[in-house]
């Protein structure tokens, strides 16, 4: 039987981890958490990417201040995933157009999918951990 995952003889398996970041990036720690796991999954040599779904796309909106919440501003890490070989990153579509936002709005680049694809690239990963 075949394993559901590619085998890297020099590091062992790789599995296609997706983080789906769903929340708004202040006012609860799951934007940040999800950063670090992200980080974490990719030092480990994972094939990580990251979908922005629903309030999850203000995550990466450029602009960010939170200078009157009293938090440190993380969105500019977002910026160096590509220095970690995190290089999939996933907006939907609807969420975006919903928040009156556009690519142009975003810190980092990104691939724009429809709902519906959206649905079928998750269909293609082992592990979805959901933020």
């Amino acid at each position: 039987m075949a394993e559901p995952w590619e085998e890297d003889e020099a590091e062992g398996p790789v599995l296609k981890f997706m983080y789906v970041n769903r929340k708004a990036p202040y006012g609860t720690i799951y934007a940040l958490e999800s950063l670090e796991v992200v980080l974490i999954a990719a030092a480990f040599e994972q094939d990580v990417s990251l979908a922005f779904i629903d309030d999850g796309v203000y995550q990466i909106k450029k602009g960010q201040t939170t200078d009157g919440i009293g938090m440190k501003n993380f969105s500019p890490t977002y910026r160096a995933l590509e220095g970690y070989d995190v290089e999939k990153l996933y907006v939907e579509k609807e969420s975006m157009e919903e928040r009156g936002l556009t690519e142009d709005d975003l810190i980092v680049d990104v691939e724009v999918l429809s709902r519906e694809d959206m649905a079928k690239l998750m269909d293609e990963q082992e592990v979805i951990l959901s933020f």
